[in-house]
């Protein structure tokens, strides 16, 4: 029995001293703070956002020169693409308003 009631006390000890320290452990140690910089680093230019087909859909003037940039090799991206498909979606039109008689 003695060997059971000195585990027990063991076992209890070491629970409220767990728990002891982890009550305690920000009053014994003050948990640093990272100092605050005075702003913030600079960051990498971040490419544009590549104007979508709705824009150039809008702007038909400006995605035939895209278009025509993109040809040339002198731009790239997403842009042309979207400035391409504009271009095919407003010619398709323009064709089915002839077809139809419009």
């Amino acid at each position: 029995m003695t060997q059971g009631n000195t585990l027990i006390i063991v076992l209890v000890t070491l629970i409220v001293g767990f728990g002891a320290g982890f009550v305690l452990r920000p009053v014994i140690v003050p948990v640093e703070r990272a100092p605050a910089l005075a702003s913030p680093a600079p960051a990498a230019p971040r490419p544009a956002e590549p104007r979508g087909t709705q824009y150039f859909a809008a702007h038909l003037d400006e995605a035939g020169e895209i278009v025509t940039q993109c040809a040339e090799g002198s731009v790239r991206g997403g842009e042309c693409a979207n400035a391409e498909q504009a271009v095919i979606e407003a010619e398709g039109r323009d064709r089915f308003k002839r077809f139809m008689g419009n």
